[in-house]
């Protein structure tokens, strides 16, 4: 056997067991994600962690809005779930460490009181247009 076949024949080796290894995989919405099982998030605890956050994010970049003053109140702002959206737990840890993780400039985005916007990781149940 010539070097450039045993080359071939071991990146099909190779090839194979990736392909193998992928199609054993679970699909996703088998599991609640990253290795979890499913379990609903928690309202009630997800939105006073997000509050904390929010707040001292607030602080952190030096942001003053109503909805600052909210979270630094802990104060929920009567936020909840669309009616029939079930969130998994994995689903907030997403959404919050992602408000932890942007920029200053990005979570003012989510605060201000004139224009605030969602983290798409935190829209678990987008309504549709109707």
């Amino acid at each position: 056997m010539t070097t450039r076949s045993l080359r071939s024949m071991s990146l099909r080796l190779a090839a194979s067991v990736v392909l193998v290894l992928f199609c054993m995989a679970p699909t996703p919405g088998d599991v609640g994600g990253c290795g979890q099982r499913r379990q609903e998030l928690d309202e009630a605890l997800f939105f006073a962690t997000m509050n904390a956050i929010e707040c001292d994010r607030c602080r952190e970049c030096g942001l003053s809005s109503e909805r600052c003053e909210r979270a630094c109140a802990d104060d929920t702002g009567g936020r909840s779930f669309p009616d029939g959206c079930l969130p998994l737990v994995h689903d907030g840890e997403v959404c919050l460490r992602r408000l932890l993780d942007v920029s200053c400039g990005t979570f003012g985005s989510y605060v201000d009181d004139r224009s605030q916007s969602l983290p798409t990781e935190c829209n678990f149940c987008p309504q549709e247009a109707e």
